[in-house]
């Protein structure tokens, strides 16, 4: 049984600056998108259709404006909206914590739709070039969870070699390292899949539909190792509100996929 290494959350101080380790893997996110989102518009599929390398710091522009809204308000939405309709202007105050992939996610979509009207372009292509880039990004911010031992997860079996004690939880119960678990799903092996993916021609919208799908089955495996949170618990079904949550980001992904990829008939 292992014991969680309680790192400084304080990566870096300098006088009265302090730079989180939460705050840098933001930044290795931020960074990893901008290097793969430059290696997809160098390939044919979006070479040929115009894009440039100059196209993807507008990306992460919009992008990053997408994940720090959508992300802060899905989390006020869908986890404490009570608290937050009562105390609006908390939802301001990013640095006492507190973001939704799923909110985040939305607020990409809704970033990015603004992007290819402004730009001309397709939405369904925007997303096809970011889906591949965004998995590394997640890988990122879950390191930031564990070193911040937050996110634990549920009780596991002593015996597990890889059972993990979080003191920030309050008990001295043997966990999942589940920040870990989904460290490997949702960000690497979810980026692997969709890079490989993607190195064929697809019809359009569907490379975003895998990412759609893969997250939201990754993300709902995961939640089986995750503690809910203690403000939540679980919800109907004995699920938790992350699982939920993906239920309808998975159905989505596999409808569009298949119907995107359907072939199209003459005159129809």
């Amino acid at each position: 049984m292992l014991m969680h290494p309680q790192f400084d959350p304080v990566a870096i101080a300098l006088g009265p600056l302090q730079i989180h380790w939460y705050g840098l893997t933001y930044l290795v996110a931020f960074g990893l998108f901008f290097w793969l989102a430059r290696l997809r518009v160098a390939t044919p599929t979006f070479a040929d259709r115009g894009w440039a390398r100059g196209d993807v710091d507008d990306l992460l522009f919009w992008g990053v404006l997408g994940v720090v809204v959508g992300g802060r308000l899905g989390y006020a939405l869908f986890y404490k909206p009570g608290h937050y309709l009562a105390n609006p202007a908390e939802i301001l105050m990013v640095w006492k914590g507190g973001m939704s992939f799923h909110g985040g996610l939305l607020g990409v979509i809704v970033a990015l739709a603004g992007y290819a009207r402004a730009r001309g372009r397709p939405f369904l292509e925007v997303m096809d070039l970011i889906a591949p880039c965004v998995p590394t990004g997640l890988a990122s911010g879950r390191i930031g969870n564990f070193i911040n031992g937050e996110l634990w997860g549920r009780a596991a079996d002593p015996s597990l070699p890889w059972a993990m004690v979080f003191p920030q939880s309050g008990s001295a119960l043997p966990r999942h390292p589940s920040q870990l678990y989904q460290f490997l799903l949702e960000g690497l092996l979810l980026f692997v899949l969709l890079w490989l993916y993607a190195r064929r021609p697809r019809a359009r919208g569907q490379v975003a539909a895998a990412f759609l799908a893969g997250y939201g089955l990754f993300r709902f495996v995961a939640e089986f190792f995750r503690e809910p949170d203690s403000f939540l618990g679980t919800l109907a079904l004995g699920m938790s509100m992350g699982q939920w949550l993906s239920l309808p980001m998975f159905a989505a992904g596999v409808f569009m996929w298949w119907a995107l990829g359907r072939p199209r008939q003459a005159g129809r």
